[in-house]
């Protein structure tokens, strides 16, 4: 049995590097960038308005003759005399001639007469050639984390694709004769099977959408075939229950055949003490303990983080941040606990129903509080370490 802070180390010193792929720009969306991008051209690439108004060519009088009109778009060169000036429309391209543009607001028209309201200095309301970024500069760097508006600024750039690095396949195997689809009638001995659904939800919410998901029931053979599936499949496989020493937890034995390398088995901690993170080649395979409170804290603390390394984030195991306790607490346990907790103005709030097998108050969490194992008592304004959910 291995302590959490050397199962974060166990697992930091075998992760395969991440996999890079090109994808086009809403395939990339919330995948980390591979590559280091700089701006093919200028943004603007060219003197653009920034109101509607009418582009001028300022001389000492606040008259104007109105020569025309620019709209978005128009590719057309304008050329504009000293007291003239031209209506135009926001994101046009200003004329060279031009110095200045004055919003429609303030000035006053009688046919082609413009009169202004009060005198502009030049550069007014004009957008200059590379305002937000020149050509050759640094566009996005890699490792950025690709949200809307960083797919955004990189289509008004001209790019269509971008290297990213490639965010893993995950299979879920769930074991357990015990369990029932939802929605079916519900035998004396049996349960709703919701591990399941819950992983997946958990990494569709974390940007995870390539999930595979698979049965089995206790049978040896069938487990072994399960698994060999899930590995070819997948890049990364969750085992949901049967990992245990049971008569019928034939997980153990069917990734041992498998040539699985075991990392670890068993963490000192609580909920999910019998946590089995081992290897194949270069994919993963985390075997969760089959209780669902057990099962998804040990995907917060160890698949995730895992998860989020190997699709190229700059992030670590130990995500804890500092918050103090909103009331006393007295821990005597020989594990280590991630107890459910909520945090509301800046303080942690340790819920009640900690069994590993209770989902109700997880519904209402927002973190994790981790009290390393001992007999000693907290302290209303105590600091802990909470894993943010």
């Amino acid at each position: 049995m291995v302590s959490v802070q050397d199962a974060f180390s166990i697992l930091k010193n075998n992760l395969p590097a991440p996999q890079e792929i090109e994808y086009s720009l809403l395939q990339a969306r919330k995948h980390v960038l591979a590559q280091t991008l700089l701006s093919p051209i200028n943004m603007p690439p060219f003197r653009q308005s920034a109101m509607d108004g009418f582009a001028l060519c300022l001389h000492d009088a606040l008259v104007y003759e109105i020569i025309g009109e620019i709209k978005a778009g128009d590719t057309h060169q304008v050329v504009l005399l000293p007291g003239q000036a031209i209506k135009i429309f926001t994101g046009a391209a200003v004329p060279d001639t031009a110095q200045a543009v004055i919003q429609i607001e303030k000035v006053s028209v009688n046919e082609n007469q413009l009169v202004l309201e009060e005198a502009v200095q030049a550069g007014t309301n004009v957008r200059p050639i590379g305002e937000q970024i020149a050509t050759a500069e640094l566009a996005l760097e890699k490792g950025t984390l690709l949200n809307a508006a960083a797919i955004g600024f990189l289509a008004g750039l001209g790019f269509t694709s971008v290297k990213v690095f490639q965010k893993p396949r995950v299979g879920i195997l769930v074991t357990g004769n015990e369990l029932v689809k939802p929605g079916s009638p519900l035998e004396y001995g049996k349960v709703y099977e919701s591990n399941g659904i819950m992983l997946e939800s958990a990494l569709n919410e974390a940007y995870f959408e390539a999930v595979n998901l698979y049965e089995v029931n206790d049978n040896y053979e069938n487990t072994r075939n399960k698994l060999q599936e899930a590995f070819l499949e997948n890049d990364v496989v969750l085992v949901s229950g049967g990992i245990s020493v049971g008569d019928y937890d034939f997980v153990a034995a069917a990734l041992k055949e498998l040539e699985v390398e075991t990392l670890f088995y068993k963490v000192n901690q609580k909920p999910g003490k019998p946590l089995f993170a081992g290897k194949l080649k270069d994919k993963m395979v985390f075997a969760l303990p089959g209780n669902p409170a057990a099962a998804l804290t040990c995907f917060y603390v160890y698949v995730l983080p895992t998860l989020s390394i190997l699709s190229g984030k700059a992030t670590n195991y130990n995500q804890a941040k500092s918050i103090a306790i909103a009331h006393d607490y007295k821990v005597h346990n020989t594990r280590s606990q991630f107890l459910k907790s909520h945090i509301i103005n800046g303080e942690a709030i340790i819920l009640s129903h900690q069994a590993s097998s209770m989902l109700n108050s997880f519904s209402v969490a927002n973190g994790l509080v981790f009290v390393p194992n001992g007999s000693y008592e907290l302290k209303q304004g105590d600091s802990v370490d909470v894993y943010l959910l």
